[in-house]
């Protein structure tokens, strides 16, 4: 239909016929000479012409690119001479114009302008001339001003005031192939047009066309507007013309000089509204040329007269001939205007826009005035105008300032400016999403479903979700909970698109506007299906657990934490418990959402609580029922609070108030995993100056865990039926207690007043307890308080005294000194390193080291009960130390020694004076004066000690000997280790045949399997000639000892082994 610019087709023939019709209504006159009189007359057949190719377009699209291209056909035609008859041969080949220019006869600027005037075709005439040179373009205005002055019409007026209001409005990227043909053909051609049109050549307003001295062709082009309304503002005098006029000028004056402000857009819903009050004018008002269009073209008109570029600024001169001419109108139009305005019922397009105008103009003049830096007259003539608009305003009614609008015109105009996505559409969307007086519509649902792309950003969801709560608490009938599901499955896929940064800004929103139950508190089309949808979820994140299914798994879960978070974080909770092995993956799920480090207050508005915390409080804890939930527990409890890659999810204060605090009492069933996770919040580091302990009451936390360790000093006494935590849990409260003095310690510099009274307080409530206990919290005291120990540590301890003080305890009687003494070894290894600096002991005094040593037996027998294994091991250094000074006499004795052995046992005394020390402990222990001293369940206790003693004790002996080996230098060292191992065996044969309570065989069944695997290996590595005779004699000594074992598990498991020794060995003893 269109072959290109300028090309021949059926429509150029049907426009040709036109002007064939008018040049023969035209005769004799040919139609470059036709008058405006006449063109009632001769214009029809070309209007018809255009007309019918209008109705063979397909659309009215195409029908208004055919409008433009006869008005460029058109105004080429006037702008360009015909060619001389000598070039006519060549034209048609070079001439792309040539074709098409000679089919239309020679036409002048009357055809032109009656024509576009005829078309209602302002705003395509205004491209076309701006895509002229400069001073054709400059021409060419002119000439439009000299013909609408020249028997002027109300269309003239309407005309030129339109053609203005075009230029303002222009925005340099409008144009289109027509208009690029257009400005081409004639930039190659020349621009002097035929001076025999019927026009006198128009006067330059400014110099001459090609004068160094003209202004810039868009400031020449403005001020030709004006200079066109000072020639024919006397032939307007309709209100409507008037109020148009005044509002063109006015906004040239504001917006294309130095009075534009430079201020912020209008903020989106003032902008919204005012677009909706333009539409609704051009609606109402049957005479504007917008009123039989459609919405779209209405919205987009209006926001195109809203959003005016500024192409040029005028002068300063320029503009004070504005304001001059602004003023003069004013005067001669107000009185009336204001009259005609206030007795109107309502404004017309024209009018509004002249108040809107005149309001802004009036504020940029003031600002004008106090920063325009201006002469006295220019100072005059902006007051004088000021007041002039000030009164203007003022006497027009407020009632036609301020109109209220249709809120379902205001909606459909911000839906059209989203789907059509205009200018501001996507502030706009702000607007739709949260305008609660007209949301829920089937169209406003429509828009929200079409154009989703638009609403994938943080704070739009958010708006939305709150729209959706408000809609549902509002209406529930059934329509309503259509467009609810509708709507809820479009704004939950914009969330989904979302990343997953903006995904957590939405769940902290959801979470801070309705707390742990999210959505699912109002809206239940979201827990229709739900559960199931949760199970399916996890199903399959637990059965894909990989650092690969991630983020997979993270997408997954963050569409049910926009639902229900506390619903889809309880079940991570709970799956992250029962599920073996899978706790670590879950917890980096959760990190991966930091909203939900979220502070619940819905319940205790004065308490907050970490969602995160209260969750697994509600669905895990109290619920562990094995010690593999237990351990997951706590992993997965320390992995919430120090993540690998992500902030933490849970403070280490809210999980100690929450999960310690409470249950910090020895008869608490959760005590010991109450302690773990305490243990684990202290090694967490502090991200302030101030540590995060200090909001959990340290002071009487501290005092907790002495209570406890006071408890651990009658363990073997308490009640069967009473909870208290096990012994093997002594060494973490330990451990506890030593982290809290550590980070409780550097507090006092904050407030040392407070401090001396916390110190106090605790110092008061300890002195009840234990006194290791005081000794314990030693680095927390400094300097306040001394060491208390019973005075009967003075006789054996040289102690200084401005550390140390007696005190009486009355179970401390004479000859104690050595149960205080070894008590304190126990507390810490550097008191054990004291003790034994400070300890008196005169070894030159035989009689002094055999009590010595019969005391340290006693004493070394009343603390073994009560040793968690880290004081066991404490003491075991200091029975190294005293042997290997000689101050501890322990006598060997080879009653396990069928010959003598011609060894050198002197490198391994010490580990054969241990082995006896412990089995004359046991004899005395055993005995029949100590044999209701324990019950019966500490033995079990006791045994183990023991048995990690032997296993130390054979790992020295190891170490000593160095690794097994074959050359001969070595076989005497061998014969040595193996020969310890025989003593040691028997020695531990000896222990179990004393022990009162026969459950506690398993742990000395594994030792002594131990001894005699490293028996054999050292016997399997000596190389000498009697090796063998000596094996067999030695396996035939250790199974006749073996046979007198009573406990008849353990002799049959021995036996058993050292059956596959002999086995090995393959001799008989001698």
């Amino acid at each position: 239909m269109e072959p290109g610019p300028w090309g021949v087709c059926e429509e150029t023939a049907i426009l040709h016929g036109g002007f064939l019709l008018a040049a023969r209504l035209t005769q004799p006159r040919p139609l470059r000479e036709l008058r405006k009189a006449d063109w009632p007359r001769v214009g029809p057949p070309i209007t018809d012409a255009l007309g019918e190719i209008g109705a063979r377009c397909p659309s009215p699209l195409q029908h208004s690119l055919w409008k433009k291209e006869a008005v460029a056909i058109v105004w080429a035609k006037v702008l360009l001479p015909g060619p001389p008859a000598a070039s006519l041969d060549q034209g048609w080949k070079e001439d792309g114009f040539f074709s098409v220019g000679r089919m239309i006869p020679d036409v002048n600027h009357t055809v032109l302008f009656e024509l576009v005037k005829a078309l209602g075709a302002p705003r395509l005439f205004v491209q076309l001339l701006l895509a002229l040179p400069q001073d054709v373009l400059r021409s060419e205005l002119e000439r439009l001003v000299e013909y609408i002055t020249d028997e002027t019409s109300l269309s003239d007026i309407r005309f030129f005031l339109d053609v203005w209001w075009e230029v303002m409005k222009h925005k340099d990227r409008q144009e289109d192939s027509t208009i690029s043909a257009f400005s081409t053909l004639i930039r190659q051609h020349g621009c002097e047009s035929s001076l025999d049109d019927g026009l006198q050549p128009p006067k330059r307003f400014k110099g001459d066309p090609g004068s160094p001295n003209d202004p810039p062709a868009a400031n020449s082009l403005l001020m030709a507007l004006i200079e066109g309304l000072k020639q024919t503002y006397r032939s307007i005098a309709l209100p409507r013309m008037r109020c148009y006029a005044l509002a063109n000028l006015v906004e040239l004056l504001t917006v294309f000089t130095e009075l534009e402000a430079e201020s912020s857009p209008l903020p989106v819903a003032e902008y919204l509204g005012k677009v909706s009050s333009v539409v609704s004018l051009w609606t109402s008002d049957t005479e504007s040329q917008f009123h039989h269009r459609g919405l779209d073209e209405k919205v987009k008109e209006a926001e195109r007269s809203m959003n005016l570029l500024s192409m040029a600024k005028l002068s300063r001169e320029e503009l004070f001939v504005g304001l001059d001419f602004l003023c003069s109108l004013l005067r001669a139009w107000g009185e009336e205007l204001q009259g005609t305005l206030n007795s109107s019922e309502e404004l017309c397009y024209e009018s509004y826009r002249l108040l809107d105008t005149l309001t802004t103009f009036g504020k940029n003049l003031v600002c004008f005035s106090d920063t325009g830096d201006l002469g006295e007259d220019e100072t005059r003539v902006v007051l004088e105008l000021t007041q002039i608009t000030e009164d203007f305003l003022k006497e027009i009614g407020a009632s036609l300032k301020s109109k209220d609008l249709d809120t379902s015109l205001v909606s459909s105009v911000a839906m059209t400016i989203i789907e059509q996505k205009l200018y501001r559409h996507v502030e706009m969307c702000s607007v739709f999403a949260s305008e609660k007086t007209w949301t829920f519509s089937k169209d406003w649902v429509d828009c929200l479903v079409k154009n989703k792309a638009l609403f994938q950003k943080p704070e739009l969801v958010l708006k939305l979700l709150e729209t959706l709560v408000n809609f549902t608490m509002l209406r529930q009938d059934k329509e309503a909970q259509g467009l609810q599901i509708q709507a809820t499955k479009a704004i939950v896929e914009c969330y989904t698109e979302l990343l997953l940064t903006d995904k957590n800004k939405v769940i902290s929103g959801v979470l801070a506007s309705w707390g742990g139950p999210g959505l699912s508190l109002n809206l239940q089309v979201v827990m229709e299906g739900f559960q199931e949808d949760l199970n399916v979820t996890f199903n399959q994140i637990t059965k894909s657990v990989s650092d690969e299914g991630l983020t997979r798994a993270v997408a997954s879960v963050a569409r049910l934490m926009l639902l229900y978070p506390e619903a889809t974080v309880k079940q991570v909770c709970n799956l992250a418990v029962v599920n073996l092995g899978a706790h670590q993956f879950l917890a980096q799920i959760l990190c991966s959402f930091p909203a939900l480090s979220f502070l619940e207050t819905r319940d205790d508005p004065g308490r907050p609580r970490s969602l995160v915390v209260k969750c697994l409080e509600e669905a895990v804890w109290g619920r562990l029922s094995t010690a593999r939930e237990e351990e997951q527990f706590l992993e997965f409890l320390a992995f919430l609070m120090q993540p690998s890659s992500a902030a933490p999810l849970v403070a280490p204060a809210e999980v100690t108030k929450a999960f310690v605090v409470p249950y910090l009492k020895s008869d608490s069933a959760q005590i010991e995993l109450s302690l773990q996770i305490l243990s684990k919040a202290l090694e967490i580091q502090s991200c302030s100056e101030e540590h995060w302990i200090k909001s959990c009451h340290p002071f009487p936390l501290l005092l907790s865990l002495c209570k406890l360790l006071d408890g651990y000093t009658k363990y073997w006494h308490q009640p069967r039926d009473q909870l208290f935590p096990s012994l093997e849990t002594k060494d973490l409260v330990l451990n506890i207690l030593c982290q809290l003095c550590e980070v409780v310690r550097p507090e006092a510099a904050s407030s040392p007043e407070l401090w001396v009274q916390s110190l106090a307080w605790l110092h008061r409530r300890v002195a009840s307890l234990d006194w290791t206990i005081g000794l314990r919290l030693k680095k927390l005291y400094g300097d306040h308080f001394k060491n208390e120990v019973p005075a009967t540590l003075f006789e054996i301890c040289t102690l200084p005294e401005d550390e140390w003080t007696s005190q009486p305890l009355p179970a401390y009687g004479p000859g104690s000194g050595l149960l205080a003494w070894m008590e304190c070894c126990c507390v810490s290894t550097a008191l054990r390193e004291t003790m034994l600096t400070l300890l008196t002991v005169n070894v030159d005094n035989p009689e002094e080291v055999n009590l010595f040593s019969k005391g340290f037996l006693v004493a070394l027998i009343q603390v073994l009960p009560w040793c968690s294994h880290s004081e066991w091991k404490r003491l075991m250094h200091v029975v190294e130390n005293l042997l290997q000074r000689q101050v501890l006499h322990v006598p060997y004795t080879l009653e396990y020694v069928q010959y003598m052995p011609l060894l050198n046992l002197r490198p391994f005394a010490c580990y054969l004076q241990f082995s006896v020390l412990f089995l004359r402990g046991f004899q005395l222990l055993c005995s029949s004066s100590c044999s209701t001293w324990l019950p019966a369940e500490a033995w079990l206790h006791v045994v183990q000690l023991y048995c990690g003693s032997l296993t130390d004790l054979l790992g020295s002996v190891k170490s000593a000997a160095g690794p097994p080996s074959h050359p001969a230098e070595d076989r005497t060292s061998m014969q040595e280790v193996s020969f310890i191992c025989i003593q040691m065996f028997c020695h531990l044969l000896h222990v179990a045949a004393m022990l009162p309570d026969k459950e506690c065989g398993e742990p000395l069944v594994v030792v002594a399997l131990e001894i005699l695997s490293q028996y054999e290996t050292f016997s399997n590595a000596d190389t000498s000639p009697s090796n063998a005779l000596r094996r067999a004699n030695e396996r035939h000594f250790l199974e006749s000892i073996t046979d007198n074992v009573s406990d008849r598990a353990l002799r049959g498991t021995l036996l058993q082994k050292l059956s596959k020794l002999g086995a090995r060995s393959g001799g008989e003893p001698a």
